[in-house]
């Protein structure tokens, strides 16, 4: 049984302000069809006799991932929540002991969620190559024939044939200065490392109780205790904090004895940047990839991202990233790209919020963008999907309005359960106990109005939740 393994937990600092930790890069659609999260599960199905694949996400994560499988059209996937990052050797782990239960001899495809892959027929050749190897034991890691010296990448020497296009690996190398990275591709025995596997289950976690045998024991341990949680597999967050941090690449691959790499041209970008990105997206004759109301006037080679209903306009610049979001702007130099998260970081240590959070915040119920706020008011706008419901809840700092503007609302507000229409409100006075649902089956959108002392939202209390929040 061959079953895809998508490590999802990545964090995408370096695209802010698109990516950010609540919403971060995988679940973002930042070229061709669909999220990169989507694109990576659905190219899977391209494979013959695939089995549903196992996702490894952040619990922070859990219903994006399950919407967008949803939306995918995937049945039958398993997705494992993180309580804490560990990094891939433990995700992995976790996958490996999951898909044990499901075939003793599986195959477990291990792909990160935010590639970029244009050329599917030879991604889906050399996993056919792959397959044959790992069914010999060996551990196969796909390289990436690179087109030019890439310094943002680590790389992987090949070694002694071993049959069907596959190699030994010789020598894993670091990320080089920009001389080295020349030398690797004039040499030609040099692939980038893209972090892409395929090898047995089993084998893995032979292979990891070989080389980090503290490692696979806590990951055991705190498999063993996991709990069912809605249709989601919750790992126990004391159990894997004990785990230890550690890559597949440093606690098995360069270790192992039977690593193997399988060299691919597939035109593969892990769109580790703003500048990865436009590099790997349709440009114009000015070299500009442009998304959104833009205008170029005597611009070149620059990437220009913009929102919804924002007009950005650019004069007389060449080699820039111009980003722009409903509540922040990015404006840096292309070459510069790797250094925006340093932005993210003095966020961080700013104690501001635009690093995790966009003004439109998605929820497992629907979203709600955050329109103007001052001290002792907050208005939103909320979208509830069809047949879905808000927690029933009470705040202890605020009192809200809540005004229809499409679609139909139950509120429930202590012992009145009642309907409201478009262009009708109510008023949930401070205390109350209240839930907003969508009866209906098109989406209802309102506009809150929240007046108090307080107005965070962990001014909530969850009384009752469907999605297990309460």
């Amino acid at each position: 049984m061959l079953i895809p393994l998508i490590l999802s937990g990545g964090s995408g600092t370096r695209l802010w302000p698109v990516s950010r930790k609540n919403l971060p890069k995988q679940f973002l659609s930042l070229t061709g069809q669909g999220t990169l999260f989507q694109q990576t599960v659905t190219r899977t199905l391209l494979l013959p006799e695939v089995a549903p694949p196992i996702v490894v996400a952040s619990d922070d994560h859990r219903f994006l991932a399950a919407e967008q499988l949803l939306e995918s059209g995937i049945d039958g996937a398993s997705i494992i929540l993180e309580p804490v990052a560990r990094n891939t050797a433990p995700a992995i782990a976790l996958g490996a002991l999951r898909a044990l239960e499901r075939d003793p001899d599986a195959l477990l495809l291990v792909l990160p969620a935010d590639h970029l892959i244009g050329d599917t027929k030879s991604f889906t050749s050399g996993v056919d190559l792959a397959i044959s190897a790992a069914q010999d034991g060996w551990l196969v890691t796909f390289g990436i024939r690179p087109d030019r010296p890439e310094t943002g990448f680590g790389y992987i020497r090949r070694g002694t044939p071993i049959g069907d296009g596959s190699f030994q690996v010789a020598q894993f190398v670091e990320k080089p200065a920009l001389p080295v990275a020349e030398s690797y591709v004039a040499d030609g025995g040099y692939d980038w490392n893209s972090g892409m596997f395929l090898f047995k289950a089993s084998r893995y976690l032979e292979e990891l109780g070989l080389h980090a045998p503290e490692m696979l024991s806590a990951v055991r341990t705190a498999y063993a205790s996991a709990k069912g949680d809605l249709d989601f597999v919750r790992i126990d967050p004391e159990a894997f904090a004990r785990v230890p941090d550690n890559s597949i690449d440093y606690a098995v691959m360069e270790k192992t004895q039977r690593a193997a790499v399988i060299p691919v041209k597939c035109d593969w970008s892990d769109i580790g940047s703003w500048s990865a990105l436009w590099l790997a997206g349709v440009r114009d004759a000015q070299g500009n990839l442009r998304e959104g109301d833009t205008i170029a006037v005597n611009t070149n080679n620059s990437l220009l991202r913009s929102h919804d209903r924002h007009l950005l306009a650019t004069v007389g610049v060449d080699d820039l990233i111009v980003v722009t979001t409903p509540d922040a702007t990015l404006v840096a130099h292309r070459d510069a790209a790797q250094d925006v998260k340093r932005v993210v970081d003095e966020l961080k240590a700013a104690g501001r919020t635009e690093h995790s959070l966009h003004r439109i915040v998605r929820r497992p119920w629907g979203s709600y963008d955050s329109l103007e706020s001052a001290d002792r008011f907050q208005v939103k706008r909320i979208i509830v999907k069809p047949g879905a419901a808000l927690s029933l809840q009470k705040h202890h700092h605020r009192a809200e309005h809540w005004i229809v503007v499409s679609g139909t609302a139950e509120v429930t507000c202590d012992d009145r359960v009642f309907l409201l229409g478009e262009n009708q409100s109510t008023y949930i006075p401070l205390g109350s106990v209240h839930r907003l649902r969508n009866p209906g089956k098109v989406p209802l959108e309102i506009i809150e109005v929240q007046s108090g002392s307080y107005l965070g939202e962990d001014d909530i209390v969850r009384l009752e939740d469907v999605y297990g929040r309460s």
